[in-house]
Protein backbone atom coordinates (compact mmCIF):
# COMPACT_ATOMS: atom_id res chain seq x y z
CA UNK A 1 0.00 0.00 0.00
CA UNK A 2 1.10 3.61 -0.62
CA UNK A 3 2.90 5.37 2.14
CA UNK A 4 0.43 7.83 1.34
CA UNK A 5 -2.86 5.74 1.81
CA UNK A 6 -1.22 3.99 5.41
CA UNK A 7 -0.93 7.79 6.90
CA UNK A 8 -4.53 9.11 5.82
CA UNK A 9 -6.10 5.55 7.06
CA UNK A 10 -4.03 5.62 10.26
CA UNK A 11 -5.09 9.53 11.06
CA UNK A 12 -8.91 8.68 10.21
CA UNK A 13 -8.94 5.78 12.44
CA UNK A 14 -7.94 8.16 15.12
CA UNK A 15 -10.39 10.75 13.76
CA UNK A 16 -13.20 8.33 13.84
CA UNK A 17 -12.84 7.31 17.97
CA UNK A 18 -12.04 11.25 18.83
CA UNK A 19 -9.46 10.88 21.58
CA UNK A 20 -9.45 13.60 24.07
CA UNK A 21 -6.37 15.02 22.77
CA UNK A 22 -3.60 14.38 20.16
CA UNK A 23 -0.14 14.94 19.45
CA UNK A 24 2.23 14.39 16.25
CA UNK A 25 5.54 13.89 16.95
CA UNK A 26 8.74 15.18 14.40
CA UNK A 27 9.29 11.61 13.46
CA UNK A 28 5.82 10.98 12.15
CA UNK A 29 4.25 9.26 14.75
CA UNK A 30 0.74 9.81 16.47
CA UNK A 31 -0.23 9.65 19.89
CA UNK A 32 -3.81 10.06 20.81
CA UNK A 33 -4.96 10.84 24.69
CA UNK A 34 -8.01 9.03 26.16
CA UNK A 35 -9.28 7.33 29.33
CA UNK A 36 -11.79 5.21 27.65
CA UNK A 37 -11.65 1.31 26.61
CA UNK A 38 -11.04 1.74 22.83
CA UNK A 39 -7.39 0.73 22.00
CA UNK A 40 -7.23 2.74 18.99
CA UNK A 41 -8.31 5.91 20.88
CA UNK A 42 -5.63 5.65 23.25
CA UNK A 43 -2.15 3.83 21.41
CA UNK A 44 1.01 5.38 19.88
CA UNK A 45 0.82 4.64 15.98
CA UNK A 46 3.28 5.11 13.29
CA UNK A 47 2.43 7.38 10.29
CA UNK A 48 5.09 5.28 7.94
CA UNK A 49 5.51 1.99 7.77
CA UNK A 50 9.46 2.65 8.54
CA UNK A 51 11.94 1.70 11.03
CA UNK A 52 11.86 4.16 13.44
CA UNK A 53 14.44 6.70 15.68
CA UNK A 54 16.50 5.74 18.37
CA UNK A 55 14.58 5.97 21.84
CA UNK A 56 11.09 6.04 20.38
CA UNK A 57 9.92 3.96 23.33
CA UNK A 58 11.79 5.74 26.03
CA UNK A 59 10.45 9.24 24.29
CA UNK A 60 6.43 8.07 23.92
CA UNK A 61 6.64 6.92 27.02
CA UNK A 62 7.39 10.14 28.52
CA UNK A 63 4.32 12.50 26.85
CA UNK A 64 1.77 9.25 27.67
CA UNK A 65 3.51 9.91 31.62
CA UNK A 66 2.99 13.76 30.58
CA UNK A 67 -0.79 13.21 29.95
CA UNK A 68 -1.02 10.36 33.22
CA UNK A 69 -1.81 7.47 31.09
CA UNK A 70 0.27 4.54 30.78
CA UNK A 71 1.76 4.48 27.43
CA UNK A 72 0.64 1.62 24.83
CA UNK A 73 1.69 1.14 21.06
CA UNK A 74 -0.47 -0.27 18.19
CA UNK A 75 2.42 -1.35 15.74
CA UNK A 76 1.88 -3.20 12.21
CA UNK A 77 3.70 -6.60 11.59
CA UNK A 78 5.96 -5.28 9.05
CA UNK A 79 10.15 -5.96 9.05
CA UNK A 80 10.35 -2.77 9.51
CA UNK A 81 9.04 -3.09 12.88
CA UNK A 82 11.21 -6.13 13.74
CA UNK A 83 13.37 -4.29 16.61
CA UNK A 84 10.90 -2.00 17.79
CA UNK A 85 9.10 -4.96 18.25
CA UNK A 86 11.88 -6.72 20.22
CA UNK A 87 12.24 -3.33 22.28
CA UNK A 88 8.88 -3.19 23.46
CA UNK A 89 8.69 -7.35 24.58
CA UNK A 90 12.50 -6.16 26.55
CA UNK A 91 10.60 -3.08 28.07
CA UNK A 92 7.82 -5.60 29.65
CA UNK A 93 5.51 -4.82 27.01
CA UNK A 94 3.06 -7.69 25.94
CA UNK A 95 1.63 -8.71 21.73
CA UNK A 96 -2.26 -8.35 22.53
CA UNK A 97 -5.03 -8.38 20.42
CA UNK A 98 -3.63 -8.96 16.71
CA UNK A 99 -5.75 -7.31 13.84
CA UNK A 100 -6.21 -6.87 10.32
CA UNK A 101 -6.50 -3.66 8.61
CA UNK A 102 -8.62 -4.44 5.23
CA UNK A 103 -9.62 -1.91 2.40
CA UNK A 104 -12.04 -2.25 -0.02
CA UNK A 105 -14.83 -0.18 -2.19
CA UNK A 106 -17.93 1.29 -0.98
CA UNK A 107 -19.65 0.16 -3.80
CA UNK A 108 -18.81 -3.61 -3.26
CA UNK A 109 -21.24 -3.12 -0.10
CA UNK A 110 -24.07 -2.23 -1.60
CA UNK A 111 -24.26 -5.74 -2.66
CA UNK A 112 -24.10 -7.50 0.65
CA UNK A 113 -27.78 -7.81 1.83
CA UNK A 114 -30.53 -8.02 -0.90
CA UNK A 115 -32.58 -6.64 1.43
CA UNK A 116 -33.44 -2.44 2.43
CA UNK A 117 -30.87 -1.07 3.62
CA UNK A 118 -30.12 0.45 6.96
CA UNK A 119 -31.36 3.73 8.01
CA UNK A 120 -28.53 6.49 8.41
CA UNK A 121 -28.39 9.37 10.60
CA UNK A 122 -25.88 11.78 10.84
CA UNK A 123 -25.66 11.96 14.83
CA UNK A 124 -26.47 8.58 17.05
CA UNK A 125 -29.95 8.14 18.85
CA UNK A 126 -30.89 6.50 22.44
CA UNK A 127 -31.57 3.32 20.00
CA UNK A 128 -28.21 2.76 17.74
CA UNK A 129 -26.65 3.29 21.68
CA UNK A 130 -28.75 0.64 22.92
CA UNK A 131 -27.40 -2.15 20.74
CA UNK A 132 -24.21 -1.83 22.10
CA UNK A 133 -25.44 -2.29 25.67
CA UNK A 134 -27.13 -5.31 25.41
CA UNK A 135 -26.95 -8.94 26.32
CA UNK A 136 -23.83 -10.43 26.32
CA UNK A 137 -21.89 -7.37 26.03
CA UNK A 138 -19.19 -5.72 28.26
CA UNK A 139 -21.35 -2.67 28.88
CA UNK A 140 -18.55 -0.60 30.18
CA UNK A 141 -16.45 -1.18 26.58
CA UNK A 142 -19.85 -0.92 24.72
CA UNK A 143 -20.42 2.92 26.97
CA UNK A 144 -17.00 3.84 25.67
CA UNK A 145 -17.38 2.99 22.07
CA UNK A 146 -20.53 4.64 22.08
CA UNK A 147 -19.09 8.31 23.73
CA UNK A 148 -15.95 7.61 21.04
CA UNK A 149 -17.88 7.26 18.41
CA UNK A 150 -20.39 9.94 19.38
CA UNK A 151 -18.05 12.64 19.47
CA UNK A 152 -16.71 12.37 16.63
CA UNK A 153 -17.72 14.70 13.33
CA UNK A 154 -18.22 13.70 9.55
CA UNK A 155 -19.60 10.21 11.17
CA UNK A 156 -22.92 8.62 9.79
CA UNK A 157 -25.07 5.96 12.15
CA UNK A 158 -26.44 2.64 10.41
CA UNK A 159 -29.93 1.61 12.51
CA UNK A 160 -31.83 -1.56 11.40
CA UNK A 161 -35.35 -0.74 13.30
CA UNK A 162 -38.16 -3.74 13.99
CA UNK A 163 -41.22 -2.96 15.69
CA UNK A 164 -39.87 0.71 16.81
CA UNK A 165 -36.73 -0.94 18.64
CA UNK A 166 -32.91 -1.21 17.39
CA UNK A 167 -31.82 -4.23 16.38
CA UNK A 168 -28.78 -3.83 14.81
CA UNK A 169 -25.89 -0.74 14.54
CA UNK A 170 -22.74 0.83 13.06
CA UNK A 171 -20.86 3.76 12.23
CA UNK A 172 -19.30 4.82 9.28
CA UNK A 173 -16.62 7.99 9.70
CA UNK A 174 -15.86 9.87 6.65
CA UNK A 175 -11.87 11.66 6.77
CA UNK A 176 -9.10 11.73 5.12
CA UNK A 177 -10.64 10.29 1.80
CA UNK A 178 -11.84 7.30 3.16
CA UNK A 179 -14.75 6.11 4.71
CA UNK A 180 -14.03 3.79 7.32
CA UNK A 181 -16.48 0.92 9.33
CA UNK A 182 -16.43 1.27 12.88
CA UNK A 183 -18.89 -0.23 15.90
CA UNK A 184 -20.79 -2.99 14.17
CA UNK A 185 -23.15 -4.64 16.73
CA UNK A 186 -26.02 -6.78 16.33
CA UNK A 187 -28.46 -7.49 18.85
CA UNK A 188 -28.18 -11.17 20.59
CA UNK A 189 -31.58 -12.13 19.39
CA UNK A 190 -31.28 -10.98 16.18
CA UNK A 191 -27.86 -12.17 14.69
CA UNK A 192 -27.64 -14.96 11.99
CA UNK A 193 -30.05 -13.05 9.81
CA UNK A 194 -27.64 -10.50 7.87
CA UNK A 195 -28.68 -7.59 9.41
CA UNK A 196 -24.95 -6.31 9.76
CA UNK A 197 -24.96 -6.54 5.84
CA UNK A 198 -28.00 -4.38 5.72
CA UNK A 199 -26.22 -1.81 8.13
CA UNK A 200 -23.00 -1.39 5.90
CA UNK A 201 -24.83 -0.85 2.66
CA UNK A 202 -26.91 1.68 4.38
CA UNK A 203 -23.72 3.14 5.28
CA UNK A 204 -22.13 2.23 1.79
CA UNK A 205 -24.82 4.21 0.32
CA UNK A 206 -24.90 7.14 2.05
CA UNK A 207 -20.64 7.68 1.97
CA UNK A 208 -21.25 7.28 -2.00
CA UNK A 209 -23.68 9.67 -2.25
CA UNK A 210 -20.93 12.49 -0.06
CA UNK A 211 -18.43 11.64 -2.90
CA UNK A 212 -16.19 9.09 -1.24
CA UNK A 213 -14.96 5.59 -2.93
CA UNK A 214 -13.00 3.64 -0.62
CA UNK A 215 -13.61 1.89 2.78
CA UNK A 216 -11.49 0.48 5.37
CA UNK A 217 -11.64 -1.22 8.66
CA UNK A 218 -9.86 -2.79 11.35
CA UNK A 219 -10.92 -6.46 12.63
CA UNK A 220 -9.10 -8.76 15.22
CA UNK A 221 -8.14 -11.69 13.24
CA UNK A 222 -10.14 -13.99 16.14
CA UNK A 223 -13.53 -12.90 14.74
CA UNK A 224 -13.66 -15.46 12.35
CA UNK A 225 -17.92 -13.97 11.17
CA UNK A 226 -16.89 -10.90 10.90
CA UNK A 227 -14.05 -11.78 8.72
CA UNK A 228 -16.69 -13.79 6.56
CA UNK A 229 -18.52 -10.86 6.17
CA UNK A 230 -16.10 -8.53 5.01
CA UNK A 231 -14.13 -11.48 2.81
CA UNK A 232 -18.06 -11.56 1.14
CA UNK A 233 -18.18 -7.62 0.91
CA UNK A 234 -14.79 -7.64 -0.96
CA UNK A 235 -12.30 -6.41 1.64
CA UNK A 236 -8.95 -7.50 0.78
CA UNK A 237 -5.90 -7.37 3.52
CA UNK A 238 -3.47 -4.30 3.39
CA UNK A 239 -1.64 -5.05 6.60
CA UNK A 240 -1.84 -6.79 10.00
CA UNK A 241 -0.99 -5.42 13.60
CA UNK A 242 -1.42 -6.00 17.15
CA UNK A 243 -1.22 -3.68 20.64
CA UNK A 244 1.79 -3.26 22.73
CA UNK A 245 0.64 -2.42 26.51
CA UNK A 246 1.75 -2.71 29.58
CA UNK A 247 2.32 -6.72 31.00
CA UNK A 248 -0.22 -5.37 33.95
CA UNK A 249 -2.49 -4.04 31.93
CA UNK A 250 -6.05 -5.57 31.35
Amino acid sequence: MKTDDIEAIERATVAAVAPRAVEETDDRWLLPFDNGTVGRAKTAVPLRHEAPAARLVERIEGRYLAQGLPAAFRVADAPCFDALQEALMQSGYQRRKPTFTQVGTLRALLALSSDAPAEVDGAPDAGWASVFLGEGLDPVDGASRVKALSRATGTLFGSVREDGRTVAAGAMALSHGWASVHGMRTEQSARGRGLAGRVMAGLAQAALQRGFERVFLQVEAGNAPALALYRRAGFTPAWAYAYWTPASAR
